[in-house]
């Protein structure tokens, strides 16, 4: 078994979900994060005043899989998560143990 950990964009999350919905998952959970990679950090303007905010909004989509399933899910993320900007995200596979 493999735990798939995918940090993407807000508004791509339901887009994933939704080609997830048939995708053979044990286990889904959904958390709002925030954080920075290569984009660092956004402008933003408040009362017309600019102000820089360090860490970006995301979504880390966390996914328990079947050896064999791995690559069709992670293609399937890449696939609906993916817009071609900087900022869209990554996808960790890591060895998961069950233990009963």
């Amino acid at each position: 078994m493999k735990q798939i950990v995918a940090i993407v964009k807000p508004y791509r999350v339901q887009r994933v979900l939704d080609a997830l919905k048939h995708a053979p998952l044990e286990v889904c959970e959904i958390r709002e994060v925030k954080g920075y990679g290569r984009q660092k950090n956004y402008l933003d303007e408040y009362r017309g005043s600019e102000y820089s905010l360090a860490f970006l909004p995301k979504v880390e989509i966390t996914l328990w899989v079947d050896d064999p399933r791995v690559e069709e899910v992670v293609r399937l993320i890449v696939e609906n998560a993916r817009t071609g900007r900087q900022g869209d995200g990554k996808i960790f596979v890591l060895p998961a143990e069950v233990i009963y």
